[in-house]
């Protein structure tokens, strides 16, 4: 088997939940020797549920490959292993509440002064300083804060993303943050400082429909619609089948219009024309969209729009997702047990990666 690319370096990673755990999994994943700092009780994702052969799911997930260090850093002990362990470590990743580190000692600037070459990462909710940054930030709590659920669900009420999407996406942009430095010491030979925020990553994500807002069209909720394209929606078939179809141009359009509706003149409508009239009479579009597919079975409308050459997926649900062809899948093992999941989504040519097992909690000291 080829050298991992990140074979040799060390990561500390002081964290819990789902957001620094993501980008030390995929550190650890890469080759990365992930040493996972646990308080004694163990990481509270341990308890979220025990659906993974009495396990939790998020936990069993995001911790293949590492080694658990249980320590309690409020205690002289586990403050002098940390230390003990940092003279070896390459990068500091955390989720602690802002100023955690710096209280037990570790402040930044001492960090940067006794370990020059050592990336640290610190993943805040709102960042290390600012009028909310001493508040607790979850998930879900970052989702409403940012004005996510307030385009998400239907036109009655806002929803949730039915994922952890902000701890997801701050984990990927952390993750990459730290790849960033690590290339760049390899040039400078100096470490670096990361801080990444919750509410930033989603006020980026976020950028789309706030220059929407500002520009005098505020998002609205449209269910399984997209706000900006149309027909981009699920439509439903003769025998009850939800299928969602994108027109991402106008000459999509007119090919659904020949091929599928068997109606070519609303190609060259001028209420149906372009993708901006087509949204500016979303209702009429969806309509007319609807009676066709109203007109055959799924079997049969999935073959046409095919033809037609129109983007189109099912409306699965986790049972169709389980059953996929195009899932791929990794077993890890754990301690109660092997257990698949789905793999990672990069595939690197000629190169088949082994995952590291889920580790239980441990109270012994590692070797760093």
């Amino acid at each position: 088997m080829s050298e991992l690319p990140l074979e040799g370096l060390t990561v500390i990673a002081i964290e819990q939940a789902v957001a620094a755990p993501f980008a030390s999994s995929r550190l650890a994943d890469a080759g990365a020797r992930v040493l996972k700092i646990e308080r004694p009780e163990g990481d509270f994702a341990r308890g979220y549920d025990a659906v993974a052969k009495g396990q939790s799911s998020y936990f069993v997930w995001l911790n293949r490959g590492k080694e658990s260090v249980a320590l309690d850093l409020r205690s002289p002990e586990g403050k002098a292993e940390l230390r003990r362990m940092l003279e070896g470590a390459d990068v500091l990743l955390q989720n602690l509440k802002r100023g955690a580190l710096e209280r037990l000692g570790f402040s930044f600037d001492r960090l940067a002064q006794d370990f020059p070459r050592l990336i640290t990462c610190s993943i805040t909710g709102y960042g290390e300083d600012g009028p909310m940054a001493d508040r607790k930030a979850y998930d879900l709590l970052i989702q409403a804060e940012s004005g996510l659920c307030s385009i998400t669900g239907g036109p009655d009420e806002p929803a949730r993303v039915g994922i952890s999407i902000v701890d997801i996406a701050t984990g990927a942009t952390a993750h990459a943050a730290i790849l960033e430095a690590l290339i760049q010491r390899g040039v400078t030979g100096r470490g670096a400082n990361i801080s990444v925020s919750m509410f930033d990553v989603m006020a980026d994500w976020l950028t789309v429909p706030l220059l929407n807002h500002e520009g005098g069209r505020t998002p609205k909720r449209i269910g399984m619609a997209h706000p900006s394209i149309a027909p981009y929606g699920v439509f439903r078939t003769r025998d009850d089948q939800a299928v969602l179809i994108s027109v991402q141009s106008d000459r999509e359009w007119r090919s659904l219009c020949k091929l599928f509706l068997e109606r070519p003149e609303l190609g060259e409508d001028p209420r149906f024309a372009t993708n901006v009239a087509r949204v500016e009479n979303r209702a009429l579009t969806d309509a007319a969209v609807a009676q066709g597919f109203a007109r055959m079975d799924a079997d049969q409308a999935i073959a046409i729009l095919l033809q037609a050459d129109v983007a189109l997926a099912s409306v699965s649900d986790m049972a169709r997702l389980s059953a996929h062809p195009h899932l791929r899948r990794i077993t890890v093992d754990t301690p109660n047990g092997p257990v698949s999941i789905p793999a990672p989504a990069p595939v690197v040519t000629d190169v088949e990666r082994q995952y590291g097992p889920v580790p239980a909690l441990s109270g012994k000291e590692a070797k760093a």
